[in-house]
C-alpha cells in the first residue's frame, strides 16, 4: 500500500475524451496526448520546486495552470504557421506561486450551472433493478455500493464542495419516467436536501416534458400538476425524443403545431422558460436548431434555452458563414438570423458538454464564444456542464477564467474581447436574470456526515465521469433501448 501522499490523483484539468452519453468520444489526437505528457512531466518537476507531494500539487491551481500551459503550447506548436485564435491567459509563475496561480485561475464570480444531472437508484425500484451504471467509471469512486456513486450525495459534493458553484438548475434527461433515475421526485428531493444543509434556494428544478411521447392533450394537462407540485422554474424538452432513442421518425419540432401547444401552455402556467436539447444529435435529424429562431420569433413571451448550442462532435468548429450555416454552432446562429432576432432577444445560447469539448482545443472554443457572443451578446449566454457526468466541474470553470480570444480573431471575425465582466455574466449573472433569482454567493460547507443526516431527516432516499470509449456509449445506449 502507497503513501497517501503518492497518490496520483489525476491532471487537474481533465483533457481525455469523455462522453456524456450523447455521443461517442473521439480517440485522443496526438496534441492531446503530448499535452498529458508534456503536463505531467512539469506537474513533477513544479511540484518539487514548491515542496509539495505529487498529490497535493496535482490538486492545487498551480496543477491546474501547469496543465494549461502545456495544452496551450502544445496547441501552438502543432499548429505551426496557423494561427490559433484562443489562448489561456496564465504566466509561468502560476505553475509554482499559489498566489499568481490563484489571480490567473481563482475567482468570486458567481456560478449557476444550468445543466446538472445525476442518477439516484434508491428512489425508484424500476431503475435500480437496471445494471447500466455498470458501463460507468463513476462505480469506481469508492462506495460499498457503486450505484450510490451516481447519487444526490456525491452531486452534491461534486457541485458545492468541489467546484466553485454555487446555483445549480438541475435539468431533466431524455429517459421514460417511470424507468428514471432522474425523476422529478428525486430532483425535488434534492433540492430539499440543498436546503436544509445550506438554508437557501439554491437549487432550481426543469420539468420534464415529452409532449409527442403518449397523447399530446394529456401531456399538456399534465404538465400544471407537475409545475405546482415540484415548484419548477422551467421546462427541458427533446425535440428528437424518441426518434434518436429506438424510435425512428418519432420526434417534433418547437415551431409546428406540437410545438406551439406545447409553448403556449408554458406560457399560460406562468413557467415561460423552454430549454431545449439541440445538437449532439445521435443521428437525428429533429435535434437542429433549424426550428428555434421561428418559434422564439412566434412566442415572444417566452425565452428559450438552446442546450449545447447545436454543438456536434466531429464538426470543426469555425467562423460563421454564409457556406457553412448548416454546420453545428452555425445553424442555431442561422435560425435566429433568419428570424430577425439580435442580440438580448429571447433566444439563450448554453454551454453544456460543448464548452467541456472545446476547451481542449482552443481555436475551436475562440470560435464557439466568439460566434456565440457576436451574435447573441454577452447577456445571452449561459454556463451548464452536464456534471456530474464529468465528475466535478471545477476544471471547466477554471479553464474559462484564463482563456482569452485573441486580438487577430477579434479583428478578423469582428469577435467581441472576452472580458472578466462578459465573464462573470455568462458563468451567472445571465442566468440569475432569466430565472428570476437573487444570486446565491455564500458557499455551502457540509461534511458527508452532515449530508447523511439531511438526507435521513427527509421522505425516502479529479475523476472524469462518462463513458469514455465508443464502445462504453454504445452499450450505455443498448441497455436501454437507445438512452436509459
Amino acid at each position: 500500500m502507497g503513501r497517501r501522499d503518492d497518490e496520483d490523483p489525476g491532471l487537474p484539468v481533465k483533457l481525455n475524451p469523455c462522453s456524456n452519453g450523447e455521443f461517442l468520444p473521439e480517440p485522443m489526437p496526438p496534441v492531446l496526448r503530448e499535452s498529458v505528457r508534456r503536463a505531467r512531466d512539469l506537474s513533477e518537476r513544479a511540484a518539487r520546486r514548491t515542496g509539495m507531494s505529487r498529490r497535493d500539487f496535482l490538486l492545487s491551481l498551480c496543477g491546474s495552470a501547469v496543465t494549461l500551459l502545456a495544452l496551450d503550447a502544445c496547441t501552438r506548436e502543432a499548429a505551426r504557421d496557423r494561427t490559433v485564435g484562443g489562448r489561456y491567459g496564465i504566466r509561468p509563475e502560476a505553475t509554482y506561486d499559489p498566489e499568481v496561480a490563484r489571480e490567473d485561475l481563482g475567482g468570486e464570480e458567481f456560478v449557476m450551472d444550468v445543466q446538472g444531472h445525476l442518477l439516484e437508484y434508491d428512489h425508484n425500484p424500476a431503475a435500480r433493478d437496471d445494471d447500466f451504471w455498470t458501463r460507468f467509471p463513476q462505480r469506481y469512486c469508492g462506495e460499498d455500493d457503486p450505484r450510490d456513486c451516481f447519487s444526490i450525495d456525491h452531486f452534491l459534493s461534486e457541485m458545492f464542495l468541489r467546484s466553485d458553484t454555487s446555483m445549480v438548475v438541475l435539468s431533466a434527461l431524455p429517459i421514460a419516467p417511470e424507468r428514471s433515475p432522474l425523476s422529478h421526485e428525486v430532483m425535488d428531493e434534492t433540492r430539499r436536501v440543498a436546503e436544509v444543509l445550506c438554508r437557501d434556494d439554491r437549487v432550481l428544478l426543469h420539468g420534464q416534458a415529452l409532449p409527442n411521447v403518449g397523447a399530446l392533450g394529456a401531456n399538456l394537462e399534465a404538465m400544471e400538476g407537475v409545475a405546482t407540485r415540484f415548484r419548477i422554474a422551467g421546462w427541458k424538452t427533446f425535440t428528437h425524443f424518441p426518434d434518436a432513442f429506438g424510435q425512428p421518425g418519432n420526434g417534433w419540432w418547437l415551431d409546428d403545431p406540437t410545438g406551439h401547444r406545447f409553448i403556449d401552455r408554458a406560457v399560460r402556467i406562468g413557467t415561460p422558460i423552454v430549454c431545449v436539447h439541440k445538437g449532439l444529435s445521435g443521428g437525428s435529424a429533429y435535434a437542429s436548431p433549424r426550428d428555434v429562431g421561428q418559434a422564439a420569433r412566434d412566442h415572444p413571451e417566452a425565452s428559450f434555452v438552446v442546450y449545447h448550442s447545436g454543438f456536434e462532435v466531429g464538426i470543426a468548429e469555425g467562423p460563421y458563414s454564409a457556406s457553412t450555416s448548416h454546420l453545428g454552432v452555425n445553424r442555431l446562429i442561422d435560425s435566429v438570423r433568419r428570424a430577425g432576432i439580435g442580440l438580448g432577444g429571447n433566444v439563450y445560447a448554453e454551454l453544456g458538454s460543448t464548452w467541456r469539448y472545446v476547451m481542449r482545443y482552443p481555436d475551436q472554443a475562440a470560435h464557439v464564444l466568439g460566434k456565440l457572443l457576436h451574435y447573441f451578446g454577452e447577456d445571452n449566454v449561459v454556463w451548464g456542464t452536464d456534471c456530474l457526468f464529468y465528475g466535478s466541474p471545477q476544471d471547466q470553470i477554471e479553464a474559462f477564467r484564463a482563456f482569452h480570444i485573441t486580438d487577430e480573431y477579434q479583428q478578423r471575425y469582428g469577435y467581441p474581447k472576452l472580458t472578466k465582466r462578459a465573464k462573470a455574466k455568462i458563468l451567472g449573472l445571465n442566468s440569475a436574470r432569466l430565472y428570476g433569482v437573487d444570486p446565491v454567493t455564500v458557499p455551502c460547507g457540509f461534511t458527508r456526515r452532515e449530508l447523511e443526516e439531511a438526507r435521513k431527516s427527509l421522505s425516502g432516499r479529479n475523476r472524469t465521469l462518462g463513458p469514455r470509449t465508443p464502445g462504453e456509449v454504445m452499450a450505455f445506449r443498448k441497455e436501454h433501448r437507445g438512452w436509459p
